[in-house]
């Protein structure tokens, strides 16, 4: 049995998310997670932020709660990948998160998209192993991000211009061969990133919104790997998407 016939839903889980977590009192229903410490920084310093709750893994990741434009917010800095992700916002749900807004770096398939564009996934490549524990396989290699269209209208209530479609999860970071990101955008992904895939899964399964917008930094659709703004990116540029992330939390 391969990793493709995992999916049970007829038994129970051993390991509930339950028995780690618990309920918090005051817990905010919409939930951000970012994948850069930098960010994480910029979102500190905008508004009164506070520790409402902790989560355990290789170190303890505070989740913070804030109000911006008079609604509660909670964030915190998730570890990059699928199975991390999902485990702590798994343990979200349980503390009282019922919204989940994910943002963070793509690599573009495009070389036609510009650096630091905003993009929002409609379908995710299943490249990954996390999302065959919440989806059967014959779901198919896609997992739909139903919150697409609402995160599209709002990024246009917002007057800020995006490119929608299918993305590539992958767990293998330095696996991402040229042929593969040839068959991927033969299949119409125009970006790869580790999440979206597990993440969308996981979120249909246990029946919460989960949103998720990217925004390119390094370009693989040329002939040498193009690092572009990754591990470049202007603070100014890193403080627009930070703010973006709220506008679009406050809205979802």
């Amino acid at each position: 049995m391969g990793i493709t016939d995992t999916f049970d839903d007829k038994t129970e889980e051993i390991l509930k998310p339950s028995c780690i977590a618990e309920k918090t009192d005051g817990f905010p229903e919409t939930v951000i997670a970012m994948f850069s410490r930098k960010t994480l920084d910029i979102l500190l310093k905008i508004g009164e932020a506070e520790i409402i709750s902790t989560m355990d893994a290789s170190d303890v990741t505070p989740v913070y709660r804030m109000n911006y434009k008079g609604k509660p917010v909670a964030f915190f800095l998730s570890t990059i990948g699928g199975p991390a992700t999902v485990g702590f916002l798994e343990e979200v749900i349980v503390k009282g998160g019922g919204k989940i807004l994910l943002f963070g770096s793509c690599g573009s398939l495009d070389n036609g998209i510009t650096d630091g564009h905003i993009v929002v996934p409609t379908f995710a490549y299943r490249d990954e192993g996390t999302s065959y524990h919440y989806a059967p396989a014959d779901a198919g290699d896609f997992i739909e991000v139903k919150t697409a269209g609402r995160l599209t209208e709002v990024f246009s209530e917002l007057g800020i211009p995006i490119i929608s479609g299918k993305t590539w999860t992958t767990d293998g970071l330095y696996r991402e061969t040229r042929k593969n990101m040839e068959l991927r955008k033969e299949a119409g992904c125009i970006t790869v990133e580790m999440e979206c895939a597990s993440v969308m899964a996981m979120a249909n399964f246990r029946n919460v919104e989960a949103y998720q917008f990217l925004y390119t930094e390094d370009n693989l659709d040329c002939g040498e790997w193009e690092p572009r703004l990754l591990g470049r990116m202007p603070d100014n540029l890193r403080e627009k998407i930070a703010y973006i992330a709220l506008e679009v939390a406050v809205r979802i």
